[in-house]
This record gives C-alpha cells, structure tokens and sequence, in this order.
C-alpha cells in the first residue's frame, strides 16, 4: 500500500519538478543570443547601451544584481527580527482576546496587492525616510561611506530594502509562529519547573525551531529578490553600484519590469533581460543549497 502510494503522489511530484526544468530551460535558450555576442560579460559589466544598430548593442545588468543583493539583504536584516518578535509575542504574549486579531493582520498584510505598498511606499515611507532618516543621517554621519550620498529624492536602496523588509515580514512571521506554536507545552513547564523566567524560557525553546527559522528567512529573501512593481516606484531605477544606503539603484526585477516594454524594438535587449531573469534562478539556487548546508550542520549538531 506504501508503494502504491508514492506511485500515486510520483506524477505530481514530476509535474512540479518537469515545470521548474522547463522553464529554466526556456531562459536558458532565450538568453543564448546575448551569451554568444557578450558572453557572461553581461554579469559583470554595468552598461546599458540600447542601440538601434545591433552591432552597437551592450548590456550589463550588474547594477541591477547587486541591487537585487543589497536591497534583499537589508529587508532581511529588518524582517527577521521582526518576524521573530511578532510570533513570540503573538503566541506567548498577546492577550487572547487580540491573539487572533493580529494573526488575521499579519495575514492580511502578505495578502495585499504589492502595488499597494508601492504606491504607499512612494508616497510616504519614501518622504518620512527621506526627511527623518536619511537627512539626518547624511548631515551628521556622511563621512560613513553607508551615509554618504546626498538623499535629494528618497528613492533609493534604503527605501527599497525597507518596503521589502514590510512586505516580507508577514511570510516569514507565519512560518516561525505556527512551528513555535507546535513546540510540546511540556518542554515550557519543565523549563518554569526549574525556575526559568518567562525570557529565558524563550531563550531555550526559540532554539527549537531554528530550521523554521531558515525557512522563514529563504522564504522572506526569494519573496524580495523578486518583488518587481513596489520596488520600481521606490528605487530609483539607476543604473548604479554604490555602497550608500541613500543611493538609487535597480534590481533584476525592476529591470525587466521597466525596459520588458519597448525590449522587442531591439535585437539583442529580450535576450539580455532573459539572461537577466536566469541570474535570479542562480541567486535562489546558491541561498537554497546555503541554507541546506546550515540545516545539516544544525542536525549534526543537535543529534
């Protein structure tokens, strides 16, 4: 019966996997016209010529992977914590009567439209950073090189990251709350049998569900590497490389969003923006086998 059974589930297994192949294979084939004129040039270069004499053509979209990079990298180190403090709170600390209430919001939030947070992003989270954040920051620290260029619009790698670091937040939080939720409520009165206050218990039992917590964190970094229509009304969409939180960039998803349109009235861009989207394959395909190795080494500690 168990054989008959994984026989069963094998075609949808295969349906899945058969998809993720398929598409991979479709970048790949449509990306080999920008490899045969550049090569992986296009991966290290930041120029963006669109010519309308294909011999005149150059593409790089490195701006727009350190972009996707940087931005991603700043919404984690904000939702993370985030994540983390809300699913504690809600299931240890929150009062019954709310508990419910503010699962229902963290729900709604991963449910709203993205270009609701953009629209709410350009409008007012970019002006509050811009006034209370970052031109404080720059008049008084700008000789730190994560301060030091001149917020004159807003929009920028801070904004992005932290629309992303919003916006992503529900999804890791619902991760990390529900396998906190499933920890045996023995284990908490053991630890309070044996004098631990209500912290650090936490402390202890938080160890527990440390591959939820690298679940949340992949789930919450491949939901905003690839966030594309909030990010491109707060980044600033620049083909630029700059280590300045206040500075204007792109990422691979904006990229493709903003030139995708007029991509067909040259040669070689449809190609460089298929190259660009297989990057984003890659990217997802090194975080997964990272946070496979942590999980192992967890595991190999732990038992």
């Amino acid at each position: 019966m168990k054989d008959k059974f994984k026989l069963y589930l094998l075609p949808f297994t295969s349906l899945v996997f058969g998809i993720f192949i398929l598409m991979l294979i479709v970048y790949f084939i449509n990306s080999l016209k920008i490899f045969e004129k550049e090569g992986l040039a296009i991966y290290f270069t930041n120029v963006w010529n669109a010519a309308e004499v294909p011999e005149e053509e150059f593409y790089g979209v490195l701006a727009a992977i350190y972009g996707s990079i940087y931005t991603s990298v700043i919404a984690i180190l904000i939702a993370l914590p985030l994540s983390i403090s809300y699913a504690i709170f809600i299931v240890d600390y929150a009062p019954r009567k709310i508990r419910e209430w503010l699962i229902i919001a963290s729900d709604i939030m991963a449910g709203l439209p993205t270009i609701l947070y953009g629209i709410w992003g350009a409008f007012i989270l970019v002006p509050f950073l811009k006034k209370y954040i970052m031109e404080p920051l720059y008049e008084n620290f700008s000789f730190i090189p994560l301060f030091s260029y001149p917020p004159t619009t807003g929009f920028s790698y801070l904004s992005a990251g932290v629309l992303l670091g919003i916006m992503v937040t529900p999804f890791a939080t619902a991760i990390i709350r529900e396998a906190y939720r499933m920890i045996p409520h023995t284990y908490k009165e053991g630890l309070y049998s044996l004098g631990a206050t209500r912290y650090e218990a936490t402390k202890v039992l938080i160890k527990y569900i440390k591959p939820a917590i690298v679940a949340g964190t992949i789930l919450a970094f491949g939901r905003a590497i690839g966030e594309t229509v909030a990010v491109s009304l707060v980044i600033g969409n620049t083909f630029n490389i700059d280590i300045s939180l206040f500075a204007p960039g792109y990422t691979i998803s904006s990229l493709i969003a903003n030139q995708f349109g007029n991509a067909f009235i040259y040669e070689y861009m449809v190609s460089a923006l298929f190259a660009a989207g297989l990057s984003l394959f890659f990217i997802g395909l090194v975080i997964n086998i990272l946070a496979l190795y942590i999980l192992k080494r967890w595991r190999y500690e732990t038992f």
